[in-house]
Order: structure tokens, then sequence, then C-alpha cells
């Protein structure tokens, strides 16, 4: 099969759609090292992977279903404890991360010499 073409894949595949998806998601297995089931012949992935929807040799089902499981992985919950700090033992990163920390922790104190303005009329305003 020299080229593919998408009415060579659409027996497979219920849709254009699903064929992107389909094909994305085998792109990702044979980047992750699983053997092709046709020659790649020094072709792309994407094209590799469409060849191989196209020959009827893939378990299209069983990619649909490692597409949909891999949108349902949840991501790993972050522990409370979990700390930003800097596990480095550099001084100047240490010294970079306590002046940082000063900064925030001065912006975050409220001062007391703001003076709050008076929203009440000027009865001299009115009289003009």
């Amino acid at each position: 099969m020299a080229r593919v073409t998408n009415s060579d894949t659409l027996p497979f595949v219920d849709s254009r759609y699903e064929l992107g998806m389909l094909a994305s998601q085998r792109v990702r297995d044979l980047n992750g090292g699983a053997e092709a089931v046709v020659e790649k012949n020094d072709d792309k992935l994407t094209v590799v992977a469409l060849r191989e929807i196209a020959s009827g040799k893939l378990d299209v089902a069983d990619v649909r279903h490692e597409f949909v499981q891999s949108y349902k992985d949840a991501p790993a919950a972050i522990e409370e404890d979990a700390s930003l700090e800097i596990a480095s033992e550099d001084p100047m990163l240490r010294e970079i991360d306590a002046e940082l920390e000063n900064s925030l922790m001065d912006d975050a104190q409220p001062t007391d010499n703001v003076v709050e303005e008076d929203d009440t009329p000027d009865a001299s305003e009115g009289e003009e």
C-alpha cells in the first residue's frame, strides 16, 4: 500500500474524526515501544498508524479502548503537605528563596497608614 487515503481506512472506523483519534492513539503506542503490525519502511509513525488501520490487521476496538482509558486516568492527588521548597543544598538558591519568601511576607502584611476617604458630601460643595 503505497499511499493511504481516508477511503482506505473508513471501512474499519466509524468516521474521519474517529480515524484521527485512533491514529493519534496508535502513534502514542508506537512511540511508547509497541510493535508495528505492518512494515515501517522509514515512514513517519503517523503514516504507519494509518497504514495499520487500513490494513485491517490492527485491532481497532483495542486502540479505541486504549484511547478512552487514556482520558479516564485520574491525575494523582496532591498531598496537602506538599511543599514547593527547593530541595537543593546550594547556598545561593537558599538565599534567593529566603529573600523571595521575605518579600512575599512583607507584601502580605496590611499597612496601617492607609487613609480612608470620606464619602459624605461636603456642605460647601452644594452651595455655589
